[in-house]
């Protein structure tokens, strides 16, 4: 059995007026892990993560951290989508100020400010007015402020906005640290590619509930209907797709089928196999129906997911409206 998540959501819901904006939302986050929070704009993210930080309440459900309904802001660190500086503060000074807002003494706040000025690359500008700053240096400012004090839980809000590939990468190594010595990092993030490298966990937000959620290969089997390798072939059907369907079926009676129009009568055929088959019958099957021109497989990226799941939540919204509508 896992072990018990640092920080639970149970059935939390948040309305504003007539936006319900997170409805019956449950996950936890377990220490050691980076869990990934998703979702396109106005998806209710930014509402869960203050719900979790104590900034607004729940209007339904609970949320834990370590067992309890009250948050220990010394050990959580929190970095809101939003600027938090002052425009007018030493870089130093504004560091040393976090860590004392977090507990820490005034000794061990300079001390370990120095060192995430160090590891960030901002020694020089210790000295400097935090306006004086790239929109890049002040990311890497407030995300050294919100875990200088090495936090179990880290709320992380759009980590990534502003920084260049290389502190990119810097900002994943110190999350993968911060893990490593056992932190929770609870991470939203619209940089997908990033995302599906760092997180061991996910859950894909839309309109206030859940689409999917699970490690990687979870989502991929949910959003693939049980199937976690996607065959592509483009070929020419020498009758149309139909008996190149039919065909595939004979073979494996589990597949799901995708077109999509090339031009020069070519069309591509995408084609989510179960696990564990073997792909020589599938291949031959096709064949016998088509000219192939080219084949490639592949496990559906996060950023195929989340497009793939989006979509669909919203063609079904639409399709329910219309539904509603027509009476």
């Amino acid at each position: 059995m896992p072990p018990r998540p640092l920080l639970e959501l149970e059935s939390v819901s948040k309305r504003f007026g007539d936006l319900q904006a997170v409805d019956a939302l449950s996950f936890g986050v377990r220490a050691g892990e980076v869990f990934g929070f998703l979702g396109p704009n106005g998806a209710g993210k930014t509402t869960t993560l203050r719900m979790v930080m104590g900034i607004t309440r729940p209007d339904e459900g609970r949320i834990l951290f370590d067992g309890s309904a009250d948050l220990d802001r010394g050990r959580v660190g929190y970095l809101p989508e939003e600027r938090g500086l002052y425009p007018d503060a030493p870089v130093l000074d504004t560091l040393i100020y976090f860590g004392e807002l977090r507990g820490m003494r005034a000794g061990a706040a300079r001390k370990a400010a120095r060192e995430w000025l160090e590891r960030f690359e901002l020694t020089d500008r210790a000295g400097h007015k935090v306006n004086t700053l790239s929109k890049g240096n002040q990311q890497k400012l407030q995300l050294a402020g919100a875990v200088l004090h090495r936090p179990a839980l880290a709320v992380l809000d759009e980590p990534f906005s502003g920084l260049d590939p290389l502190n990119q990468e810097l900002a994943m190594h110190i999350m993968r640290e911060l893990c490593r010595q056992g932190t929770a990092v609870l991470l939203s993030a619209h940089q997908l590619d990033l995302v599906e490298r760092l997180a061991d966990r996910f859950l894909l937000l839309s309109r206030g509930r859940t689409l999917f959620g699970g490690t990687l290969d979870e989502v991929r089997r949910a959003a693939t209907g049980g199937a976690d390798l996607v065959v592509r072939v483009e070929l020419t059907a020498l009758a149309g797709l139909d008996p190149v369907e039919r065909a595939v079926a004979t073979v494996i009676p589990e597949a799901r089928f995708e077109r999509e129009a090339l031009g020069d009568g070519r069309q591509a055929l995408e084609i989510a196999v179960p696990p564990g088959r073997d792909l020589a019958p599938l291949l031959a099957a096709i064949a016998a129906h088509a000219v192939v021109h080219g084949v490639d497989t592949q496990r559906l990226p996060l950023h195929e997911l989340y497009v793939r799941a989006v979509e669909s939540d919203r063609e079904a919204r639409r399709t329910l409206a219309s539904e509603v509508a027509d009476g």
